[in-house]
């Protein structure tokens, strides 16, 4: 049975007519009639009554119709569907980033990949690198944006660089200045507030404590990144943040930048390599990509 075939059959069966069917559905009315022929003899049973020109549903007709009906609206139904996906018209992106990211970079990006594609759904997962990049393992994410070099490297994943952004300290204004540019080391028996475990900007930045022989001492650990610039707002601690989240936290925090060679972190954009990423996950990818000017 073929979805013509059908469509012819609805045909005659609305017009009651071998000629008027055919010319609504653009075909020569012998072609229509041997395709009907063909369905009847598929089906096993008569569709239509011929008596003296006469076109009538018999039974069987009668019993298809409604069902012929449903499929040729679900066919429609279903081309629509995949048009609009196709045209970016509708769809879905599931998109992991890191906190940081989340904040700084994030909110510009979407503002304009939803001015361009209003009907796609941005799914956000925000985690850490290394839970991001065992999502993407998985298929739960299209894309992510994570920090280079990755917490354990795969052979599965394709990675581009985005940005690279050097880290700063923020600080209360109410607080006493530190030293500008600030060095790692006068971080030493500095109160720091830090973030949760997971966080790839916790790890930095304890691994650049502890290369210049000391362990940063917390006053307040484990917040997310509002979290914490509002625990510095209110002179708990400093933090170290990337620049772009400094900049974007308003003008109530100090930002200090760290003396050379300072810190900084390249954020990538990561796929599997080994599938395809819809439609609508590489139109967002482009426009990340166009970000980077």
């Amino acid at each position: 049975m073929q979805l013509q075939q059908l469509r012819y059959f609805v045909a005659v069966a609305e017009t009651r007519h071998f000629t008027r069917a055919a010319e609504r559905v653009h075909v020569s009315q012998p072609s229509l009639s041997q395709q009907i022929r063909a369905l009847e003899q598929e089906l096993g049973a008569d569709l239509f009554g011929r008596a003296r020109g006469n076109i009538a549903l018999t039974d069987a007709g009668e019993a298809l119709l409604p069902l012929a009906r449903r499929i040729l609206a679900d066919t429609e139904t279903a081309r629509r569907e995949v048009q609009e996906v196709a045209q970016l018209r509708r769809g879905r992106v599931r998109l992991g980033a890191t906190p940081s990211v989340c904040t700084g970079l994030l909110p510009q990006v979407l503002r304009t990949f939803h001015d361009l594609h209003p009907g796609i759904e941005i799914l956000i997962e925000e985690s850490g690198s290394h839970d991001l990049v065992r999502e993407l393992a998985r298929g739960a994410l299209d894309l992510a944006l994570v920090v280079l070099p990755l917490p354990s490297p795969s052979p599965a994943l394709s990675t581009v660089e985005l940005l690279r952004e050097d880290l700063v300290v923020i600080s209360s204004p109410a607080a006493a200045a530190p030293p500008s540019p600030l060095r790692i080391a006068d971080l030493a028996g500095e109160p720091l507030v830090m973030f949760r475990h997971g966080y790839d900007l916790r790890e930095l930045t304890v691994a650049a404590c502890r290369a210049e022989g000391f362990e940063p001492s917390f006053t307040v650990e484990g917040g997310e990144m509002d979290a914490v610039l509002g625990f510095v707002r209110a002179g708990l601690g400093v933090a170290v943040v990337p620049s772009m989240v400094a900049a974007g936290a308003g003008g109530d925090l100090r930002v200090t930048p760290l003396a050379r060679p300072g810190l900084r972190r390249t954020i990538a954009l990561a796929h599997r390599s080994d599938v395809a990423p819809p439609r609508a996950a590489r139109e967002l990818q482009r426009v990340l990509l166009e970000s980077r000017a």
